[in-house]
């Protein structure tokens, strides 16, 4: 009895330690995430070579993680399941506010005034203006996502501002959300609804790319500027790590190569504070955004 006892208990070390071997293993990779604003498939491709990218710089294994929408971003990086993520100017506050430590590292060039444009069918009888657009009012309208800071929160934000009404008293219904940046414009375009709030950048590309008409999705109105876009790194990132790592993630994200920069897209990485947010986090606590 007392030999069995033995050599179970001398199984058991050698099986215990391999499968904390594993685990360990497993707790190395960078897991990174990036908000849903457009198409999930090309998404997939795009942050896959990022991963690539990420992983020969920094000398260790990096995966990309795909998130179902903006909300699930917010909340693989709050459980820590995520340690690095491409967030819009929402939910990289809401993630920060959620997570001590975290802190937003880099920025497109153009995201310290990013924009978005209020968008229209041709048959709307609507036409461009630099004033704000009241005639919507009585259209049917979409945001984006619930969270997109270009596709809601700041179109929201602007509609209060101009008309002092909820979007909803404005324009006399509920309006609708999308779901994304790419869906929205698909929406208008093909005269699913009247008039839809869409990132600047999303729409031109699309436009670029020959994937929407500009005679037909046409831009009626262009929004103040705003911060927008930005890499925010997780504290885990130097208890996974080592002291110093988020620094090397930093100017890694810095020097990213013009290939990878058109998946954003943008042409250059700049350095990016939270101070620089600081417009998002008032608009996000007057409009109920943020979870204390």
């Amino acid at each position: 009895m007392n030999r069995r006892m033995i050599l179970t208990s001398a199984l058991a070390a050698v099986i215990l330690p391999s499968c904390g071997g594993k685990k360990d293993s497993a707790d190395t990779v960078l897991r990174f995430s990036a908000i849903p604003d457009q198409n999930k498939t090309e998404l997939k491709v795009q942050f896959d070579k990022m991963a690539e990218y990420l992983s020969k710089e920094l000398g260790v294994p990096v995966e990309y993680s795909p998130a179902s929408d903006y909300k699930a971003s917010v909340e693989a990086f709050a459980q820590g399941n995520i340690q690095l993520a491409w967030f819009g100017g929402l939910t990289g506050v809401q993630a920060r506010h959620r997570v001590e430590g975290a802190h937003a590292i880099a920025q497109g060039e153009t995201d310290p005034e990013y924009y978005s444009y209020f968008i229209a069918h041709k048959d709307s009888g609507l036409e461009r203006s630099d004033e704000f657009p009241t005639e919507i009012a009585g259209k049917s309208f979409t945001f984006g996502s619930e969270s997109s800071t270009s596709g809601r929160l700041m179109p929201e934000y602007f509609i209060r501002k101009e008309t002092g009404k909820s979007p909803e008293e404005f324009l006399g219904a509920e309006p609708g959300f999308s779901g994304s940046h790419d869906k929205t414009v698909e929406a208008v375009e093909s005269g699913k609804v009247q008039v839809g709030a869409v990132s600047y950048t999303l729409y031109d590309k699309r436009v670029a790319e020959g994937k929407t008409d500009p005679e037909v999705c046409q831009i009626i109105w262009k929004t103040p500027f705003y911060a927008d876009y930005n890499w925010t790194a997780h504290p885990d990132l130097e208890s996974k790590f080592g002291k110093g790592f988020t620094e090397k993630v930093k100017a890694t994200l810095l020097g990213m190569p013009d290939d990878l920069l058109k998946v954003f897209p943008r042409k250059a990485m700049i350095e990016a504070k939270d101070a620089d947010f600081q417009g998002i986090v008032d608009v996000a606590q007057e409009l109920g955004f943020l979870k204390q």
